[in-house]
């Protein structure tokens, strides 16, 4: 698989190295015991990641029923599981700090990265929570790590109402935790603005999906 990509003329770190987190993220409190937290910024260098996730990394196309007729989903998938080698280093060392960070809240470790490729603004997810598994009856943690173009990533109350809107760009952070996959909804909508490629690397714990 070959997707175009051109290297951010900021991005001028020589290779892909993560910043401190402590003192360092927002915390957004959202309603119903729900957060987000949000860095900025957080993998300098990170060019270097995404070429490595651009390539061959047994990115797939699913599909999806939909009426009377099978659609392709708008996105490509990858799902690493525990133990599974991950595609570039620093992928390792982000499960690392991120466990270390949010242990005493989460109480166990992130185990899972789920992966999406956003190709170009015809990309993107629909409404949802990742609410199968313990996710739909417990509170957790769910951290994701863009690389690539800035899209915009949305949050609205379960059901509908007035939604939240972060920008999530090239090596950016962002952690939804409390009872956000139970309460609230996510999306990344489409855009007809010129976009380049963005891969979302999702940590998640055990039995979150």
């Amino acid at each position: 698989m070959t997707v175009a990509h051109q290297p951010s003329m900021f991005d001028v770190a020589p290779c892909a190295a993560l910043t401190p987190l402590a003192g360092r993220v927002t915390r957004h409190d959202l309603d119903h015991g729900a957060w987000v937290d949000h860095l900025p910024g957080w993998v300098e260098g990170s060019d270097d990641v995404l070429e490595a996730l651009l390539g061959d990394i047994g990115w797939r196309e699913d599909r999806r029923q939909m009426y009377d007729r099978e659609v392709a989903v708008p996105r490509l998938l990858r799902w690493f599981g525990a133990g599974e080698p991950l595609p570039h280093p620093l992928l390792t060392d982000a499960r690392r700090d991120l466990d270390a960070h949010y242990l005493a809240e989460l109480g166990e470790p992130f185990v899972s990265a789920g992966m999406c490729l956003y190709r170009d603004g015809r990309d993107s997810v629909a409404w949802h929570g990742d609410r199968i598994g313990r996710g739909r009856s417990h509170d957790t943690l769910v951290a994701i790590v863009s690389f690539g173009s800035p899209r915009a990533l949305l949050l609205r109350p379960l059901g509908g109402g007035a939604s939240v809107r972060f920008t999530v760009g090239h090596g950016d952070l962002v952690v939804m935790g409390g009872s956000c996959q139970r309460t609230w909804e996510h999306c990344i909508p489409k855009t007809a603005k010129p976009v380049g490629p963005r891969v979302s690397v999702q940590f998640r714990p055990r039995g979150v999906a």
